[in-house]
């Protein structure tokens, strides 16, 4: 699965920039509040209008702080995955039950610094794991290859039935790192300048799931 990050895309234009990647399994919105990490972004009224424009699926990605109280809000608009920091949940299964109460998906997202071992009972709650493989914040910054080994270990208790989620991973995905992450255990790989940087995009969405494919 590829899911372009809007975070690169054109915000002048995002219902073009939507339909330039048709496509696209999903489509990763990064929320950020200028508090959990130090960038703003945008927030539930831009999400509202994407949704108005795209039939591809909506994947936000939470990096606020308080999501307990801001998250549902997302998934009653019609998010389809909606992912929170395990670093900022004041009750991480709590609120992947209200997520999913409220019509979406509850993903869970660990910073690169994080380790899995102490969530992975949380994450029998949760639908998607989001692996970060940079510092959250901003868009544009070089892959750390050593968070592949949690997607291991997540790949490893998934495939036992320790688990049942997605693996996903959002940071320096490009034509140079996108086999190593299939290799190791991601389903879902989040582009954002290798696609939106690209003459086509749309072609460079088709390019980067031929290559994640023949990886895994």
């Amino acid at each position: 699965m590829i899911a372009p990050s809007i975070l690169s895309a054109d915000f002048a234009r995002l219902a073009d920039e939507l339909a330039a990647v048709p496509t696209s399994d999903w489509i990763h919105v990064d929320v950020m509040d200028n508090h959990f990490v130090p960038n703003l972004t945008l927030g539930l009224p831009v999400v509202k209008s994407l949704l108005q424009v795209t039939d591809i699926p909506i994947d936000c990605h939470l990096m606020i702080e308080d999501p307990d109280r801001w998250a549902i809000g997302y998934a009653e608009a019609g998010a389809y995955n909606v992912t929170v920091h395990v670093e900022a949940a004041n009750d991480p299964v709590a609120l992947a039950r209200n997520l999913k109460a409220a019509g979406s998906k509850a993903g869970l997202s660990i910073k690169p610094g994080t380790p899995l071992e102490p969530y992975v009972e949380l994450l029998k709650h949760y639908d998607t794991l989001l692996v970060m493989s940079v510092e959250p914040g901003f868009g544009g910054q070089s892959f750390m290859a050593d968070v592949l080994d949690k997607v291991r270990q997540a790949r490893h208790l998934v495939d036992t039935g320790h688990l049942k989620l997605l693996v996903e991973i959002d940071g320096g995905i490009n034509a140079d790192t996108i086999e190593q992450a299939a290799q190791a255990g991601v389903d879902c790989f989040v582009a954002g300048s290798a696609v939106y940087d690209a003459a086509d995009p749309g072609k460079a969405v088709e390019a980067l799931r031929a290559q994640a494919a023949g990886a895994r």
